[in-house]
């Protein structure tokens, strides 16, 4: 994906385009053009079809928060984490919009050049800096998963006891047995696109995980009386089988980061526009829409049938909570297979984004070359194998990095390259999209010091309520 036009030439290939071309104009919600524009971009011919891409964002988007998203709507109820998931998934698709927008009208495809291009060279790094930090925090999360559940998953398939010793019920064995065996070959992949049949089957492993929840919210009855010999203490103290549409509680307020982080995939957008065939603004813009309208459904549906199942007995992690229904339910354990199959394969699709942006900033003028692209990709998994088995607390770090990269990737860096990039005029300062762009800005700073507030407010009484979509 790190490919060796992208870079060579910015100021050669697309001069052009700066002095005397009219950059692109398409709005938020496309619309009819009056006619065909010849091709904006010049400096590389992708071949990647649509759905291949959209398989692509959609990958990058699903995290492991999926796994916390019907407790957040046992904290808010149904109709408020409607109104504030819908609300995020339009201003996700908002923020597309930005980048792209910004983008077209410089004639780049690269989220560093773009940062470049607005701030010079601080800017670059600072982009860098923030995909490398966020996605190296993705990664270790979802090896994090792998690492406590894989094991248990083999232990219940073997019927084997707890702490038998085994070397193949080791986590830390099993991450680098899976980072050698799957993830480390994934990575070496020239380009992001081949790894769309990959995120397809990683896609369908989660819709099979949404059809088990479903299917599970009717076999699994409320309260839990006909399952006493399985059933946690907790689950049936008070029988409670009832929705609730409007909740506010202490857990509310944490609920709001979790879901405004629950779309990230801007590091990616870029990358995928890349190598996309016929790249256009509106053609990539689609795939966003189509990819963040599918994981909103997968999203709502996941939420409202696992809270649906439990109601306020819903704990953080929706797996753990069937588990204390019946801990050898086979179906149970073939959507923790799954769940991990997933998470396994969005690894090496948010490890392009990282490459690229290393790339950007050690080789910026260097054309691709086999020796960098596979040693990068040993190197971060490396790091990353090292952070999540030597390094315990690796997710409070991350935690806090998350609460900061994740807004600034989401509503900050965007809205700040638009207001950079667009000039004033084309746009004045005081023209509505320049001030929607101002106060999507302003919303990542808000969201950001909430998410740091929560995040202490959890090491100062020693809870853990604050969570992240990815």
């Amino acid at each position: 994906m790190e490919l060796q036009k992208l870079t060579n030439g910015h100021h050669r290939d697309f001069q052009h385009l700066e002095e005397g071309e009219s950059p692109e104009r398409e709005e938020f919600l496309p619309h009819k053009s009056d006619g065909g524009k010849p091709p904006q971009f010049t400096d590389f011919e992708g071949k990647t079809s649509f759905g291949m891409s959209v398989f692509n964002l959609s990958n990058a988007i699903m995290g492991s928060g999926i796994l916390g998203l019907s407790y957040a709507m046992s904290n808010t109820g149904i109709i408020l984490f409607l109104v504030l998931l819908t609300c995020i998934a339009v201003l996700s698709t908002y923020s597309v919009h930005l980048l792209l927008r910004s983008a077209g009208v410089v004639g780049i495809r690269a989220y560093e050049q773009l940062g470049k291009r607005a701030f010079g060279h601080p800017g670059k790094i600072l982009a860098a800096l923030v995909i490398t930090l966020h996605n190296i925090g993705a990664m270790s999360s979802y090896l994090f998963i792998v690492k406590y559940e894989l094991p248990l998953v083999i232990q219940a398939f073997l019927g084997l006891q707890h702490g038998s010793g085994e070397w193949f019920l080791n986590g830390n064995y099993l991450i680098v047995i899976v980072s050698i065996c799957v993830i480390l070959p994934l990575a070496l992949m020239k380009q992001l696109g081949y790894l769309g049949y990959t995120s397809g089957f990683s896609l369908t492993c989660m819709v099979f995980f949404l059809i088990s929840v479903i299917y599970k919210k009717f076999n699994i009855p409320c309260p839990f009386d006909g399952f006493t010999n399985h059933t946690a203490e907790n689950i049936s103290i008070d029988g409670e089988c009832e929705a609730k549409y409007f909740t506010i509680n202490q857990q509310t307020a944490y609920t709001v980061p979790i879901l405004a982080f629950a779309f990230v995939c801007h590091p990616e957008v870029l990358p995928i526009y890349t190598e996309l065939r016929n790249p256009t603004k509106r053609r990539m813009q689609a795939i966003a829409n189509v990819s963040i309208l599918g994981m909103f459904v997968m999203y709502l549906l996941t939420a409202i049938f696992g809270y649906l199942t439990f109601y306020l007995n819903t704990e953080a992690e929706l797996l753990h909570t069937y588990s204390k229904v019946d801990p050898l339910d086979t179906l149970i354990l073939c959507v923790r297979v799954a769940v991990l199959v997933a998470v396994t394969l969005t690894v090496p699709v948010v490890l392009f984004p990282i490459r690229r942006a290393l790339l950007q900033l050690l080789f910026p003028d260097k054309p691709f070359h086999w020796v960098r692209h596979i040693s990068i990709a040993l190197c971060l998994l490396f790091v990353v194998n090292l952070l999540v088995i030597f390094v315990p607390n690796i997710r409070d770090i991350f935690g806090i990095i998350g609460a900061t990269s994740a807004p600034s990737l989401i509503f900050i860096l965007p809205g700040l390259f638009y207001i950079r990039i667009v000039s004033t005029e084309q746009e004045p300062m005081n023209s509505r999209p320049k001030i929607q762009a101002a106060c999507f800005t302003a919303l990542g700073f808000i969201f950001m010091s909430m998410s740091l507030t929560f995040i202490t407010l959890d090491w100062v009484y020693g809870e853990n309520r604050s969570g992240g979509g990815h």
